[in-house]
């Protein structure tokens, strides 16, 4: 039981240094009656100095200089990595992309370098085969997001250590549906403010609060009522503002929006302190699922994904996310239904592990709002 409540104060620390994972982001254009393709690859400052020594002076700032300093490497260590291939009638021809441009933009989680591309194909492409190894090396949970514009047609893919290589047609969207169904579950899976929200809720879900104090749920199905509310609450507004926020409906700033997470974090933990002062736990998944949502929503928001090709990737990574989240429950709650009899669930390890996870939040809402 010790070594379990250990487990959880190692990693409510370690999750200290969080940050939102590795992804760059790739837009391509082009069109069937044209050899020509135009583009703009995002890549995270923080990981192209993982390749480069971008940040010369070592003083944990990149400016500007500094990267304009690195274009002929960017040329060579970086845009080498990705390769545009032509399909056509059973041909293939390369199409050799050049660096026409280099800006910084910012996105959720900081700074990125946006590379302008252009390239050229000796043949018109009805479909792209694009080879994508940037990062794997270094970084093996690195994803790739890709927005193919071609014709009136958007088609997207995600490129991971696993898949580094896809083609794309118009014939390639249950891939794509597939891949981003992949990424949800990625990123529900890393996405540690959201798990450690999720487990303050679920927590007590195996307990009942009786006589001022946790009482154990008098059976498994009390239990996985409670589960199942607090779970469908929470599914139901952030599947909604994942919808809404991605097709550009609802807007707020990406400070804002990873600031109020971190509070529902520590207001999830606070409510297994206070129970009196939170006594139906769904509605909290109901209130504070809306934020949550709008979270998810700068994954393809960032890649572009706000118009009418974002059905099929929004359906997918809301139902990877979904996944994900089915999966953390099967895992947790048999576990703590086991334990929920025992002393040390009651009066040790929910009381200790929410404070844990309060002070987590705190220190994370404290960085993000500076």
């Amino acid at each position: 039981m010790k070594r379990l409540l250990c487990a959880l104060l190692l990693l409510t620390t370690g999750l200290a240094e969080a940050h939102k994972p590795s992804d760059s982001y790739l837009q391509l254009q082009t069109r069937s009656d044209s050899t020509a393709i135009t583009g703009r690859w995002d890549i995270a400052l923080r990981d192209l100095n993982l390749v480069l020594p971008v940040d010369a002076n070592r003083d944990g700032q990149i400016t500007w200089g500094e990267l304009q300093r690195q274009q002929p490497a960017l040329v060579t260590q970086v845009l080498s990595t990705l390769t545009v291939h032509a399909m056509a009638d059973g041909q293939a021809s390369v199409c050799p992309m050049m660096l026409t441009g280099l800006q910084v933009n910012e996105h959720v989680d900081g700074s990125y370098a946006a590379l302008h591309l252009q390239g050229n194909c000796s043949i018109n492409a009805e479909s792209l085969e694009i080879d994508y190894q940037f990062l794997f090396h270094r970084d093996p949970d690195h994803h790739g997001l890709l927005r193919l514009d071609q014709d009136d047609t958007v088609l997207t893919a995600t490129f991971s250590n696993a898949e580094r290589r896809q083609q794309l047609s118009r014939d390639s969207r249950w891939q794509a549906f597939q891949g981003f169904i992949v990424q949800g579950i990625h990123h529900i899976l890393i996405g540690y403010d959201h798990i450690l929200f999720l487990l303050t809720l679920l927590f007590p879900a195996v307990l009942v609060w009786r006589t001022g104090g946790w009482q154990p749920a008098p059976s498994m199905t009390t239990a996985l009522w409670q589960t199942l509310s607090i779970v469908t609450a929470f599914t139901l507004t952030h599947s909604l503002t994942l919808a809404l926020a991605t097709l550009g409906i609802i807007s707020l700033p990406s400070w804002l929006v990873e600031s109020a997470i971190a509070a529902t974090v520590a207001l999830g933990a606070v409510a297994n302190l206070l129970p009196r002062l939170f006594p139906k736990r769904w509605v909290m998944a109901f209130v504070f699922g809306l934020i949550h949502g709008m979270g998810f929503a700068s994954v393809l928001a960032d890649l572009g994904l706000t118009d009418s090709g974002v059905f099929l990737p929004l359906l997918g990574f809301n139902l990877g996310v979904e996944l994900g989240q089915v999966a953390i429950v099967l895992v947790f709650v048999p576990v703590a239904y086991l334990l929920r009899q025992t002393h040390f669930y009651q009066r040790v390890f929910v009381p200790v592990g929410s404070l844990s996870i309060m002070l987590l939040a705190g220190v994370w809402l404290v960085e993000r709002l500076g």
